[in-house]
């Protein structure tokens, strides 16, 4: 096998890793040498505003000590250098006096505007969120929340409000009270979800299904999948650490055994997950895999490059590109990050070690050798899940489709901290082994594929009716079928459409998840820099 470099690894490792935030000071490990300036200690006092001019973001990192009356003034100027230096459309931004705005606030507006050519919003995936938050979340896998994944069904002229539970974690407060996929949440704190008109019983709502605080009780009536009446549950809010590879398993065919995998995040504590699964069907003898990336939004890069070295092998992937990353156009051939050369990155061949108590940087990854991908989708699956299925497109993977458009997101970051706050900002663009990353309205499953986003396939409605890892349930029956077949099976014109998303929501009334949690999973994380 051959391995990655140590120098390869080594860089690796440490950009993978979180580097905590503001000290009170600044520190040049990790950021540009390329900013017009070198990392400096000013005070801050003499620090203004001033329009179409860009200080050195270097030098007002961290200056965050309470005792520096300008700080927040500070902290406005280095995101306002910082986007002007690194974003993607950085061209895009209008240069305002940060002087009206708190420091959140101003971040939010140092974005683009402009829409795409499908009219959608050209950024959709600007954020922050407090450094303790996102250390807790990418390193453990652990938010506030009862272990449930949610469908909403938002209301419209044409449909009512449904809340159905997609799936739950083990050992957290859902799985305690027996409640499975397929379950319908029929009203919370004696509120109807179908019914709910007013912003008041909204809130109502949003607050139950979306807890921010460990602790939180509340009452759900919950109607279980084929029961005649619903049942009550209190359940309460806990800090939860998700399993993001589950139901791995081997399906008899009398063509062989065929792999299944539901993959849910790619936050670090996935590494020894997806090893032990790769194992696993490997001794398996499996033929196929079937990966179910339906709910997973993304999270590291690095980990969908190393699970395409497992899926795809080494001669497959020996010598090609994951992934091509491509920043704004102050920096065709370096990192405005790190400095250094740009690099493509490689299908990852060995553990990095995300997090050292489960999995050792260095180790030999196991490998499938397969020619062909299964994969599992709706509009829940994005980013890293996207560059997985586009990256082994790009060399030559079969990649079939079965399900819904993906999301649409071939952008992603660094996470920055600076005095407490990581900040998200989009940096980069991603294209595989055959330059190819032109996907911001999706992947779209299609019999008869005419694009380069359309992808052989099925187009087919989720199935809350059977549990994920079901021969029976829908898009893996499909998967098995296709498989035999070369063609997607005959289905009701209802399920064979994946239902669109209404166009006339009431925004006062809609179900939203907003925590950041959520947000952050939601997205493509190339590595951590330190300031």
């Amino acid at each position: 096998m051959k391995l990655l470099s140590k120098t390869l690894l080594s860089s690796l490792i440490l950009s993978s890793l979180m580097l905590t935030g503001c000290s009170g000071g600044g520190s040049d490990s990790g950021t540009s040498s390329n900013n017009n300036g070198s990392i400096g200690t000013s005070s801050g006092s003499d620090l203004k505003w001033v329009e179409g001019e860009f200080p050195a973001y270097p030098q007002l990192a961290n200056q965050c000590a309470a005792s520096n009356a300008s700080y927040e003034l500070n902290e406005k100027l280095w995101l306002r250098s910082w986007s002007n230096d690194t974003y993607l459309w950085y061209n895009e931004i209008t240069d305002r006096d940060p002087a009206p705005y708190g420091v959140i606030e101003y971040f939010q507006l140092l974005k683009t505007t402009e829409l795409s050519a499908s009219g959608n919003e050209k950024d959709q995936f600007h954020f922050s969120m407090p450094t303790s938050e996102w250390d807790q979340l990418n390193q453990s896998g652990a938010s506030v929340g009862y272990g449930l994944k949610l469908n909403l069904q938002q209301a419209s002229a044409s449909t009512d409000r449904k809340v159905t539970v997609a799936y739950t974690e083990p050992g957290t407060p859902a799985t305690s009270a027996n409640i499975a996929r397929g379950a319908v949440i029929v009203s919370i704190n004696g509120v109807s979800v179908k019914d709910a008109n007013d912003s008041d019983s909204i809130n109502t709502l949003n607050q139950g299904l979306f807890p921010t605080t460990a602790g939180q009780q509340t009452q759900f009536a919950i109607l279980d999948l084929g029961a005649a009446q619903t049942r009550n549950v209190t359940l309460t809010a806990q800090t939860v650490v998700s399993t993001p590879v589950q139901n791995v398993k081997a399906l008899a065919t009398p063509t062989g055994n065929v792999g299944y995998m539901q993959f849910n995040s790619h936050i670090a504590t996935a590494e020894r997950g997806l090893v032990d699964a790769v194992n696993q069907l490997q001794q398996l003898d499996v033929k196929d895999l079937v990966l179910d990336l339906r709910y997973n939004g993304g999270g590291l890069l690095a980990m969908a490059s190393q699970l395409g070295y497992m899926i795809a092998g080494e001669q497959a992937t020996e010598n090609r590109i994951f992934e091509r990353s491509t920043f704004n156009d102050k920096y065709p051939t370096t990192d405005p990050v790190t400095g250094q050369p740009l690099t493509p990155m490689p299908f990852i061949d060995q553990s990095i070690g995300f997090n050292s108590g489960l999995l050792g940087a260095g180790q030999a990854l196991p490998t499938l050798d397969l020619q062909r991908l299964y994969v599992l989708t709706t509009d829940n699956t994005c980013s890293a899940s996207e560059a997985l299925m586009n990256s082994l497109r790009g060399i030559d993977v079969e990649v079939i489709q079965l399900g819904g458009t993906t999301c649409g997101k071939p952008y992603g970051f660094y996470p920055t901290p600076n005095c407490g706050e990581t900040y998200f900002t989009v940096q980069f663009k991603g294209a595989n082994d055959k330059g190819f990353g032109d996907y911001s309205d999706g992947f779209i499953p299609s019999t008869s594929p005419t694009l380069a986003s359309e992808i052989t396939g099925c187009q087919l409605a989720d199935d809350f009716n059977h549990a994920l890892g079901d021969k029976e349930e829908r898009l893996l029956s499909a998967a098995l079928y296709y498989r035999d077949n070369s063609r997607c099976p005959a289905v009701p014109a209802s399920i064979a459409k994946v239902p669109a998303k209404p166009q006339f929501v009431d925004q006062g009334y809609m179900l939203q998840d907003t925590r950041l949690q959520n947000v952050l999973l939601n997205n493509r994380i190339l590595t951590e820099v330190k300031q």
